[in-house]
């Protein structure tokens, strides 16, 4: 039952391919926490489609945001806040959220809280029950982002180090793709490295100056490694390769976290629901799984640490393709 003292946070998230909406309160309890993956849809594709994810969150949005109301057993009456995630991400997808939410705000002239996507997966960590108090470095592991970040306080981060080319996440994908597995490609590595070997291929871990990442030299060179086989040696050695590759990139994740010489560590985004990288970080708080993808609970949390916009002004709010 939700709480009837008007003091709930109506998220919608659409920078990608998820059509989320939740339902958290001021103090982090999540109340309904709905996503509509599109998944299926860009499998097809084997990645996401820009055009396509931006018509389907026309389809998807409002029934998205009417299920999450429902699963709260709440009303707009509700809610005291709106917030939508404005940047970075797709930019058709993320005009799709926004001008929901710009809605949703101007007809109960609520104000409306604009959410970097970035910091709405560190404030997955600040979610009950976990809700973990600052300060941490976290490692934020996604599709489109790796980065190291000094978390001092709530409100944002300080960004220690970022990858020089690939994401993690973009680099399960395209490996996925060279092993002809199917997408999204870190769930289908994650699966077949459990039956392989993850010493048979010695892959190299870039070695960047400072805190930064590089994957692009792994991903040669697994593309080399497959193009050695024959389709019936690639058959045969496929998991091992899953399992090699992925070693490779969890390696290079743990080695700059160790070299960042924190005492306390943290992990979130897609890649956070990697099982072996969990397993190599026991230490870790980890988000959790069902907040580690792209998800509205997330962006509900962080925008209660980023300032408002009052109707009317966030008329004029705009999304933004970039950080």
């Amino acid at each position: 039952m939700a709480r009837r003292g008007h003091d709930l946070i109506l998220a919608v998230e659409t920078s990608c391919d998820e059509t989320a909406a939740a339902l958290v309160t001021r103090d982090g309890d999540i109340l309904a926490n709905v996503v509509a993956s599109q998944v299926d849809l860009h499998a097809r594709y084997g990645g996401v489609v820009p055009e396509v994810a931006s018509r389907r969150h026309l389809e998807l949005v409002n029934p998205v945001i009417l299920e999450a109301l429902r699963e709260a057993e709440a009303t707009l009456a509700d809610v005291e806040t709106v917030a939508v995630t404005t940047r970075p991400g797709l930019i058709g997808a993320l005009l799709v959220g926004v001008a929901a939410a710009k809605a949703l705000a101007w007809a109960r002239r609520l104000p409306l809280v604009p959410v970097d996507h970035l910091h709405g997966h560190v404030a997955s960590l600040y979610l009950e029950p976990l809700d973990l108090e600052p300060p941490f470095t976290c490692l934020l592991a996604s599709g489109g982002h790796t980065m190291l970040l000094d978390v001092r306080e709530r409100s944002g981060y300080h960004v220690l180090g970022t990858t020089l080319d690939d994401a993690a996440g973009e680099a399960f994908d395209k490996g996925a793709r060279l092993l002809g597995l199917g997408y999204p490609g870190g769930r289908a590595i994650d699966e077949l490295a459990r039956t392989g070997d993850p010493a048979a291929y010695d892959f190299p871990v870039a070695r960047v100056p400072g805190l930064d990442f590089s994957f692009s030299g792994l991903k040669t060179a697994l593309l080399y490694a497959v193009r050695g086989l024959s389709p019936d040696e690639l058959a045969a050695r496929r998991a091992d390769l899953a399992a090699s590759y992925q070693r490779a990139i969890v390696r290079a994740l743990v080695e700059r976290i160790d070299a960042a010489g924190a005492d306390r560590v943290a992990v979130v985004g897609g890649v956070a629901a990697n099982s072996e990288l969990r397993a190599a970080l026991p230490g870790a708080a980890l988000a959790p799984l069902a907040l580690c993808t792209d998800n509205a609970a997330m962006i509900a949390s962080a925008a209660r640490y980023v300032p408002s916009l009052d109707y009317p002004g966030y008329l004029e709010l705009d999304a933004r393709a970039s950080a």
